[in-house]
């Protein structure tokens, strides 16, 4: 039967998948002539069928790759179709006959100007909604129970946040570009000495009072700068920018890792933004022949008889208007969902939270557990959490650690930060003595929020891979497991969690060892050791620097963590371990839950894609914050 782990794991095959290409055709021409006489052709089909998907496993695991990617490519495709289609729309919308005379000046840089412009109130449109962080609770809600793949696109919502701002990093860049050749151009044609050329007759129409112009520079006592600092477009674009560039190279992963605090003030910039976008476009720099004025000239007949103009009547003197501003009307629907979001957000941050029991575990990892009324959450759902007497501002998330059936929340906090420390020693962390309630700190709570982990118990088979303090949506999920089968829920679809942590040191795992005590103890008593299998890796420990603990290792618990299950050395070879899962459980579709680093999630993702063997499907699912 086509999935039968015989075969793979042969010596022989493995040997013979490292070896060069040419050494693997002859030793598989052997290796077939040997077997013939053996197996059955049934069992040669099924040998042949392994090894295509050993050897080319990517081509044979589509069903994978569009099971993980196909909807996310479907709407990258769409996103970047409609910024094709604005860009050449506008493009061309300015080539019509309305706007014959501002290319005389301009030329095509005009069209190159305006096309960008499109697409940045397109991406301006779309920048605010990933960050709306109810919004998309809310819509996860909605669309889970009926398709657990576009559930699943909300979780990409930061991924998407950044498509959208490196694409209005390139369009405004294109857009300044274009319009400073605008700028010159409007000066040259200004300035030019031949009176009698046509762009310099343009530029003197509207000299009088009240009179409509076409080149909005109406002084050859002047330069670019001074119009660029002077006039409403130019001081917003001026003001746009500055903000644009702020906003993206605090962004950078090295700044917000290193310096949250530049991170996240900058980013409120957002709001100088979208002020001066909004603005941006009522001087209406951008003109054309109004269309009253079309109606008695005609720009293609009368552009060369530019001298007679006024004294031909089949030819008066053209009018020009400037394109009312359209920004505003592509922002103001996600600028007032932003809106709704953040008073949401204050309601939430004014009610009331209160610290039940602070732990402070080894490692200076601080364990909060609070109560708030009304909150209700699911397994591994986060919150963002704000400390007034440390900043007004700030807020960070932080995943639940607590189960839905406990009475409390509660968080774990890694302290690696300024703001984390402080936190630290308001809840008496560098204290030897006991802290009294009312000495603890005030908190504000927003959420909880959706993420991917939710999905977790809609899978037969789960994989969920911790990394370090990555682990933190993990513990929600292993308690609510447990609280499930102690009220004997028939209705736990899941039947075989793999639960894998790695961390660089021992210290790492003395915070979480004793809720994966309690578990191993707790399943061993109901004869359910066989649901959970978990691996806890040392990935900074090689088996040799770990040889004087071999005394111990024949021990009945681990000397490390005090489990049953031994503790591995080094990283885990997920070509085997996703291997083993898919014999295990042919067919099936394995939920792949990561909270870690991107390096691994890239491992993990590019497994998920690969695997194909006895036809389980693998979905990737990561924590984004």
């Amino acid at each position: 039967m086509p999935g039968e782990p015989c075969f793979i794991t042969s010596d022989e095959f493995s040997q013979a998948y490292e070896t060069s290409s040419f050494n693997l055709c002859f030793k598989y021409q052997t290796l077939f002539t040997s077997l013939h006489h053996s197996v059955s052709l049934s069992h040669t089909h099924s040998l042949t069928h392994t090894l295509a998907c050993r050897l080319f496993g990517p081509s044979f695991s589509m069903g994978n790759f569009a099971a993980n990617e196909g909807l996310s490519i479907f709407v990258i495709l769409v996103w970047l179709g409609i910024n094709a289609f604005l860009f050449v729309h506008f493009y061309m919308a300015f080539l019509v006959d309305r706007f014959y005379y501002t290319r005389v000046i301009l030329g095509h840089a005009l069209s190159w100007a305006r096309a960008p412009a499109a697409c940045l109130n397109f991406n301006c449109m779309l920048i605010l909604l990933p960050v709306c962080r109810n919004l998309l609770s809310f819509l996860r809600g909605s669309i889970q129970c009926c398709s657990r793949t576009a559930a699943r696109q909300l979780d990409r919502n930061i991924t998407f946040h950044k498509l959208v701002a490196y694409m209005i990093a390139f369009h405004t860049a294109v857009h300044i570009i274009a319009h400073l050749f605008n700028f010159e151009r409007f000066m040259d044609a200004q300035l030019e000495a031949n009176s009698s050329s046509l762009p310099h007759v343009l530029s003197l129409i509207g000299n009088k009072d009240n009179e409509s112009f076409l080149n909005p520079i109406r002084s050859n006592e002047t330069n670019p700068t001074i119009v660029m600092f002077t006039t409403v477009a130019g001081l917003t674009g001026v003001v746009i920018t500055l903000a644009l560039i702020l906003i993206i190279t605090s962004s950078m992963e090295v700044i917000r890792r290193s310096y949250f605090e530049v991170f996240w003030f900058t980013h409120h910039l957002f709001i100088v933004f979208f002020i001066g976008l909004v603005l941006h476009g009522i001087g209406r720099i951008v003109r054309g022949q109004s269309f009253d004025s079309l109606k008695h000239h005609d720009p293609i007949k009368c552009h060369s008889q530019f001298e007679e103009w006024g004294n031909d009547p089949s030819c008066p003197e053209p009018k020009f208007a400037g394109n009312p501003p359209m920004t505003w009307k592509w922002v103001v629907g996600p600028m007032f969902l932003f809106l709704c979001e953040r008073l949401v957000r204050f309601h939430r941050s004014q009610q009331k939270v209160v610290i039940t029991k602070v732990v402070m575990h080894p490692s200076k990892t601080l364990e909060l557990q609070m109560k708030k009324k009304g909150f209700k959450m699911e397994v591994g759902q986060y919150i963002f959490m704000q400390c007034p007497s440390i900043s007004q501002l700030e807020w960070h998330p932080f995943t639940l650690t607590s189960a839905p059936e406990e009475d409390h929340f509660s968080v774990h906090i890694r302290i690696v930060g300024d703001w984390t420390q402080a936190l630290y020693s308001a809840c008496g962390g560098d204290k030897t003595g006991v802290q009294d309630a009312w000495e603890l700190p005030k908190m504000a709570v927003d959420g909880p929020f959706g993420t991917a982990s939710e999905d977790v118990f809609r899978y037969e088979v789960v994989m969920l891979v911790g990394a370090g303090i990555g682990v933190t949506p993990f513990a929600s999920i292993l308690k609510s497991v447990w609280y499930k089968h102690v009220q004997q829920n028939t209705n736990v679809f899941t039947k075989k969690i793999y639960f894998y942590w790695l961390c660089p040191e021992t210290q790492a795992f003395e915070w979480f060892a004793d809720l994966l005590q309690s578990l191993e103890r707790q399943m061993t008593e109901k004869h359910m050791r066989d649901f959970l299998s978990y691996n806890i890796y040392l990935t900074r420990w090689k088996d040799a620097e770990a040889a004087h603990l071999r005394v111990q290792y024949e021990a009945e618990n681990d000397p490390i963590t005090g489990l049953k299950q031994k503790t591995l050395y080094g990283k885990p070879n997920w070509d085997n371990e996703f291997n083993t899962i898919a014999t295990s459980h042919p067919g099936c579709k394995v939920g792949v839950f990561l909270c870690g680093p991107q390096a691994l999630g890239k491992s993990l993702e590019k497994q998920c894609h690969s695997q194909s063997q006895g036809g389980t499907e693998f979905i990737f699912n990561k924590e984004n914050f």
